[in-house]
Order: C-alpha cells, then sequence, then structure tokens
C-alpha cells in the first residue's frame, strides 16, 4: 500500500516544468510532492542559456538551482527518489518510488526526454571512451583534441561552440544541407575557426582499439570516406521517456509524445502532463514553454479541485 499522504499532486519530474508546476501548486496552496532523482534534470547540462527571460547569459545548472531553490523556499519537498511505477487504484493514484510507495489524487507528468542514439557499430562499444551524449559534462576532457558533433539543430550547435573552446578542431556533421539551429548560433559557428561544418553526411560507424580513433563516413569529405578522430558528441535529438507511462494508458502521438490539452490535461482523468514529454506548446521543447506548461497545469489541477 502506498502511503496516505493526502497530496493533491505527484509531480514525476524535476525539470523546469516540474519546478515550475511546484512553484505555481505551492501558491494555489496545493499539498504535493516533486520526484525527482535528479533536480534539474538535462537543464543541469546547458554549458550557457542566452534565451531565457531575465538573463542575458546563464547556464544550465545555475539556472536550475534558482529553480530548485524557489521550490523549496516555498516550502515544498522533492524526493529524490526515481518512480518506477504508477497505477490508479481505489480512485487514487499509487506512486511506486525506488525507496518508498505515494499515493496522489492527481498526476503531473513532467518526465522530460533522454538522449535519441545513432544505433551505428561501435557506438555502444565507445560510449564512455570517446562517445558522449553530453558535451557540458565531457568537454573539457576533449582538451587539445579532435572531435565531432553529429547533428543540426541547436543542441549540436551549442555542443560544437563549447567544444571550440577546449578541443584543437571541431567537425560538425549534419545530413543535410543546411543546419536548423538558430540563425545567432549560426553566425557564430561561421565566425569560428575551429568549427568545419560538413554537410550532406552520414556516420556510418565508429572505430577505435580502446577508445575512438576514427568514424566512417557515407560521403567522401576531402577524398577520404574517414576522419581521424577521438570523440564523437552525438546530438540529434530526444525521444520521450515512457517506461513509467505504460500502466497508466495514457495517450501518445507516434513518436511516443503525450498528447495533452490546452489545460494539460490527458485521456486519463487526474493525470496531466507538462514539458518535453507533451505534444503541447506546438512542440516547441524550449525551457521557457516547458515551465509554461507546468504553470499552466498547476493551474489545471487547481482550478479542477475548486469546482468539484
Amino acid at each position: 500500500r502506498g502511503k496516505p499522504t493526502g497530496k493533491r499532486i505527484a509531480v514525476i519530474g524535476g525539470g523546469p516544468a516540474g519546478l515550475t508546476a511546484s512553484v505555481y501548486a505551492s501558491r494555489y496552496r496545493l499539498k504535493h510532492l516533486v520526484f525527482s532523482a535528479e533536480p534539474g534534470g538535462q537543464l543541469n547540462e546547458i554549458h550557457e542559456i542566452e534565451n531565457y527571460p531575465g538573463f542575458v547569459s546563464i547556464s544550465g545548472f545555475d539556472l536550475a538551482q534558482k529553480m530548485i531553490e524557489q521550490v523549496r523556499n516555498l516550502g515544498a519537498e522533492i524526493k529524490m527518489e526515481s518512480i518506477i511505477d504508477i497505477k490508479k487504484m481505489n480512485g487514487d493514484f499509487r506512486v511506486a518510488a525506488s525507496e518508498n510507495k505515494y499515493t496522489a489524487k492527481n498526476i503531473l507528468l513532467t518526465i522530460g526526454t533522454e538522449y535519441r542514439k545513432m544505433n551505428i557499430p561501435g557506438e555502444e562499444k565507445f560510449k564512455g571512451k570517446g562517445v558522449s551524449y553530453c558535451a557540458t559534462c565531457d568537454a573539457a576532457f576533449f582538451r587539445g583534441k579532435i572531435v565531432s558533433v553529429i547533428g543540426g539543430a541547436n543542441s549540436a550547435a551549442m555542443a560544437a561552440l563549447l567544444l571550440a573552446e577546449y578541443a584543437s578542431k571541431v567537425y560538425l556533421i549534419y545530413r543535410k544541407e543546411k543546419l536548423r539551429c538558430d540563425p545567432a548560433f549560426k553566425e557564430k559557428i561561421d565566425a569560428s575557426d575551429k568549427i568545419t561544418v560538413i554537410y550532406r553526411t552520414n556516420i556510418l560507424e565508429i572505430k577505435g582499439k580502446d577508445f575512438v580513433e576514427k568514424v566512417i563516413l557515407d560521403n567522401p569529405y576531402k577524398d577520404k570516406t574517414y576522419l581521424d578522430l577521438q570523440g564523437v558528441f552525438i546530438e540529434i535529438g530526444s525521444e520521450p521517456r515512457d517506461e513509467i507511462i505504460k500502466n497508466l494508458g495514457v495517450e501518445t502521438d507516434e513518436q511516443g509524445f503525450i498528447k495533452v490539452n490546452p489545460d494539460q490535461s490527458t485521456n486519463v482523468p487526474g493525470v496531466y502532463a507538462a514539458g518535453d514529454v507533451t505534444t503541447g506548446s506546438d512542440k516547441v521543447r524550449q525551457i521557457i514553454t516547458a515551465a509554461a506548461e507546468g504553470a499552466v497545469a498547476a493551474g489545471s489541477v487547481y482550478k479542477k479541485l475548486q469546482t468539484s
């Protein structure tokens, strides 16, 4: 049995959506718990943020710490536990965490996404041995080395720019003819003498002995079908974390993102979702939209309780 906590909301996830939802839930005086094994989530891994209102520039870690501080100052509790399963039982929801079980009247899923993998030969073998999904975490290990970044959107652009501060050379490899990143990032990339963009190219294989030594290309670059390098940073987007929602019956799109209504409710009564894991905000998956969805979700639970 879950502990009869009397909580109105169990917020599953401690990224921008979950933390903002907690801020608003506290102001609405809604009893709630935030569950997050790593408060801040992937926000902690962003090197520099320049598009969040109120800050000319701030690291993701610092922004996360400010959000966490605000949540705790308002009296909310963050349980640093991983959620294993969620089930509806007797009108309530049972939340099975890594250490305890809890009950709640409403569930707010702010579980975010996880890094998408390329699933090519050598990727898994060299993970942590030259293959990385987090430039912020690992850039400093590649000082003076040659590296590649795979992808063409904002995350890939940010990774390339950060790595250029450490590596001797950065190849930004993209399968299409034009980068999809914001123009501001593209301007910085063009101005860097360390970054070379290789278009219309895919990596077929990552090779090496004990660590990454080269990548095999499907389109020759300077008459060679390979690049000698020591690091491969994979930045090809993300996909929803769906392990813990399977027993809830929430409806998802073909990619696994949770379908939400304008009030952030799902097809399951009492279950709401916010942030990158949803189809909301016209799929503009940014920190500010995640925070906005979290605020809307908390407000929606409050309004529902006022009329029930």
